[in-house]
């Protein structure tokens, strides 16, 4: 037996190597585990890094060429020439942004404000309704309390067996006018915790605008677009500043240095003017009505009309008088306008 066991070993023992063994085989399956997220991770940081460098390759390849064009004689005046272009576009797209954001926080504050009055006099009308029924509960009680006394009173002053046989009917009246107050005072109770929680009751939040506000809004949006683009009317800056921001430097040859210097004194006088510029919201307004005319959209509830039923540019003189031309302003994303409107 002694040697059976020395073979074999004791079962305590087999136990407790089957656990370590146990024990050993899920460490290695957890660190097979961790280790295969290890690895995921490291591709993805090394995917990462790719592409940063492809990145950093594409920037040094641009930092290159605009120093080989600034060195060029030839073409530095048309590298000035083409970002003072964009930024007179970029100028354009932030008056156009900032007034459209402006007159989305003022529909939006308008219907709000609209919404909480609506909010504040229904409340009022729920208050003064609970505040007549707690009155009227209070004159209630009064009234039962003041017929309860006079039945007291009443059979006070009975004596007698005329006392002894009443007392029973009495006591039964009085029992139920008392249930009766009872009633309404925990009505009472109620009214008044309804008026209390009417009074902490949170108004309502901002529900945004709906359809017909947010095209009257883009309508407005559209009128101001066109606004600026009227501003460059006797010239091509505006289609020069909306290919400048679409192309890149060097694709585009304004021509030699005293063409650059004439251009570049026509943008900043350009720019100056759009500063300038104001005092127009009842041409903004006129413009945008008959914008809003003309509109058409896919379905009722499309907010951004179609681009080719408001591609006429309404020029509104001082005397009222209208001209037309044709521009598709929306579809040629003029001052990047497609990402202004509101949605």
């Amino acid at each position: 037996m002694a040697s059976l066991t020395a073979i074999f070993g004791q079962a305590g023992d087999r136990s407790q190597d089957s656990e370590k063994l146990l024990h050993l085989y899920w460490n290695r399956a957890e660190l097979k585990k961790q280790f295969a997220g290890m690895r995921k991770e490291q591709y993805k940081l090394r995917d990462q890094i790719k592409q940063q460098e492809g990145a950093t390759a594409r920037l040094q390849q641009k930092l290159d060429h605009l120093e080989q064009l600034l060195i060029d004689p030839q073409w530095a005046g048309n590298v000035v020439v083409f970002y003072q272009l964009r930024g007179l576009a970029l100028h354009c797209q932030r008056k156009l942004s900032k007034f459209a954001e402006q007159l989305k926080q003022q529909r939006e504050q308008r219907r709000h404000n609209s919404q909480l009055v609506q909010w504040n006099e229904e409340r009022a009308r729920e208050a003064k309704s609970l505040e007549r029924e707690i009155v009227a509960t209070r004159e209630f009680v009064q009234r039962v309390d003041e017929r309860m006394q006079a039945e007291r009173d009443r059979l006070m002053a009975m004596s007698g067996l005329l006392k002894l046989f009443r007392r029973r009917s009495v006591t039964a009246v009085l029992d139920r006018m008392a249930k009766q107050i009872a009633e309404a005072r925990q009505r009472e109770e109620t009214l008044i915790q309804k008026l209390e929680d009417l009074k902490t009751r949170k108004p309502p939040e901002n529900q945004g605008l709906d359809v017909a506000s947010k095209r009257s809004i883009n309508f407005m949006i559209l009128s101001f677009a066109q606004q600026l683009l009227l501003l460059f009317a006797d010239d091509s800056l505006a289609a020069m500043a909306k290919e400048a921001s679409e192309k890149s430097v060097g694709a585009i040859n304004y021509g030699d240095r005293q063409v650059c210097e004439q251009l570049l004194a026509r943008i900043r006088k350009r720019s100056e003017s759009i500063d300038k510029s104001s005092d127009f919201a009842a041409i903004l307004q006129k413009r945008a009505q008959m914008i809003g005319e003309q509109a058409l959209f896919r379905s009722d509830s499309d907010t951004v009309p179609l681009a080719a039923a408001v591609s006429t540019i309404f020029g509104i003189e001082a005397d009222g008088a209208v001209t037309r031309t044709d521009v598709n302003l929306l579809g040629e994303n003029y001052w990047g306008i497609a990402k202004i409107l509101s949605r």
